[in-house]
């Protein structure tokens, strides 16, 4: 699909899968350049872009309807991906997601929704979606998934609550969550964050 980015290892020769989700006004090749920091080698990288580069309108923590139906067809793309790399015989293990800012939001949104031992997920600056935390929608058990989630302890777009609020509820579907929260002000990823990815998830 022209909407979809398929970088590094043909699908189906590589080890592992990352399904990265760029941020809002971003695009499928910005958040594939991350593939020059992380060790993405024996990765397929698979990346799709928002029409209009944007997965929804308003903020993450907005009501719940004026998102939609963006929000939904959104995590029905990320889905239809999966769908598609299983069907290539890679296990859930080996599906990593890699999302920014709002790519971050709708990553830890489809694997609270649809929680099973995944490779690992990786949030640069990222919470759960909802004006309040919705736990009935969050199904599944992550079964020590190896989540991150880094972020500024006064980022403009994603409040610190929230965050803490999410890792709670990943926490209590058995995630194995680690938050680098830094004291700056940024909506950007940092070099500790990537250090602590390269290290520990990837």
């Amino acid at each position: 699909m022209s909407d979809i980015s398929i970088v590094g290892l043909p699908l189906g020769e590589s080890e592992n899968v990352a399904i990265m989700i760029h941020g809002r006004g971003a695009s499928a090749s910005s958040i594939l350049s991350l593939q020059r920091y992380l060790k993405l080698d024996n990765f397929t990288l698979i990346a799709p872009e928002a029409y209009g580069n944007t997965w929804y309108p308003y903020s993450f923590m907005a009501p719940d309807q004026s998102n939609e139906p963006s929000l939904s067809q959104a995590l029905d793309k990320i889905e239809s991906i999966v769908h598609d790399v299983l069907k290539q015989g890679y296990s859930s293990t080996q599906i990593y997601f890699i999302g920014f800012s709002q790519g971050a939001c709708l990553s830890l949104e489809y694997v609270a929704r649809n929680a099973k031992k995944y490779g690992g997920v990786v949030a640069f600056t990222g919470g759960l979606i909802g004006e309040k935390l919705d736990t009935s929608k969050y199904l599944g058990d992550f079964d020590g998934t190896p989540i991150f989630i880094g972020s500024s302890q006064q980022d403009m777009h994603v409040p610190l609550e929230r965050i803490k609020a999410s890792v709670e509820v990943l926490e209590k579907m058995h995630g194995k969550i680690k938050t680098l929260i830094f004291p700056d002000p940024e909506h950007t990823i940092r070099e500790e964050e990537i250090d602590w990815v390269n290290s520990h998830i990837l």
